[in-house]
């Protein structure tokens, strides 16, 4: 017959050690927890938010709620590099401009949260490899995937050997066309490799002045329509 004592000193070893797996559990889930940047204009103010979820679409009483915000000031902005997900929503294309041109995003969800049309401007994203948008046409919400580019593709992997052969220096460049929240279509691209001179191959794209000064050799150019 066992003591009375020991099945206490049982119960609190098997009650100690599964409070410590539970805590383990709870601190490995919360090191593996990548936020999301989100940033959204509401009465003529930007906000920057960092969220552990991703909110409901246009959701601003949510996104103040539940996410970690902050007001911040149109001319504090200025090219940054975003490697976790970036969120946007937008309802003109003033604040696209400020916040994607010669950025570099690698993961990017565009939201409209409105019905005004857009015109047709041109958003230069620098290292784009997914797109995700999402807008209201004639009533009905659409949301759309895009693959740029794939940094585990093995095809992917040979390209980007042959560009950076003698150490010379790429660009990937993802052309956008806001109009396109406008049509209810499918999201579509295509890319042209080995630009050499981004001026000469597309004079007629605004810009193109911006990407003559630097020291690349070779552009990977995308346009998304």
């Amino acid at each position: 017959m066992v003591p009375v004592s020991c099945h206490k000193h049982y119960f609190l070893l098997v009650g100690f050690l599964g409070f410590g797996f539970l805590g383990f559990c709870l601190n490995s889930s919360v090191r593996g927890q990548k936020n999301n940047t989100l940033i959204f204009t509401k009465e003529n103010t930007i906000r920057n938010c960092s969220c552990s979820a991703e909110i409901h679409d246009c959701d601003y009483s949510l996104a103040n709620l539940m996410c970690s915000c902050k007001t911040i000031l149109p001319y504090t902005i200025h090219r940054a590099s975003y490697h976790s997900d970036l969120i946007v929503w937008f309802t003109d294309t003033s604040l696209l401009g400020m916040l994607l041109n010669f950025t570099v995003v690698h993961y990017l969800k565009l939201s409209l949260c409105g019905t005004t049309p857009l015109p047709t401007e041109y958003l230069a994203i620098l290292g784009l490899r997914k797109l995700r948008i999402n807008s209201e046409i004639k009533g009905q919400f659409l949301e759309q995937n895009l693959t740029i580019y794939n940094s585990g593709d093995n095809e992917m992997r040979d390209k980007l050997k042959m560009i950076q052969k003698d150490r010379q220096m790429f660009l990937y460049i993802s052309v956008l066309d806001t109009s396109l929240f406008n049509r209810y279509s499918l999201l579509k691209s295509y890319s042209v490799e080995n630009v050499s001179s981004f001026t000469d191959r597309f004079p007629s794209l605004p810009y193109s002045d911006m990407f003559s000064a630097t020291t690349n050799k070779s552009y990977v150019v995308t346009f998304i329509y």
